[in-house]
């Protein structure tokens, strides 16, 4: 699903992951650890928001929506439309758990969903 920016145009993972991740007040609240794809839809499933924690310690990951993430050329890095306590409210969960029974382990992408009011695009 396309966003406002239209940044779904062809980009490789790896330029991805590390990207920094501000709020709408120009807030940097984490970057990209990685992005979760479902291999037998062929979609992206959520980016990886890292936030918290200190050199790898405690570090603690937001399933974000592909579609809630707009890039911003000025900034070098994707804007998403809420507060850093909005962020810092959302299900967050180890990065083994986003892909443990294929990131549906407890209903982490339907919440995930839900909680930034996203259409779903899967089935």
């Amino acid at each position: 699903m396309p966003t406002v920016t239209g940044h779904t145009t062809a980009i490789r993972a790896s330029k991805v992951k590390g990207t920094a991740v501000y709020n709408n007040a120009g807030d940097k609240i984490g970057h990209v650890e990685d992005v979760i794809l479902d291999k037998q839809s062929n979609q992206i499933m959520f980016a990886a928001l890292g936030f918290g924690g200190f050199l790898g310690m405690g570090e603690k990951y937001a399933p974000v929506p592909w579609s809630v993430l707009n890039y911003s050329e000025d900034k070098d890095g994707y804007v998403v439309p809420m507060s850093e306590d909005e962020i810092k409210k959302a299900p967050a969960y180890d990065m083994k758990d986003l892909v443990k029974a294929d990131g549906a382990m407890g209903g982490i992408r339907e919440a995930t969903y839900n909680y930034y009011k996203v259409p779903r695009d899967w089935n």
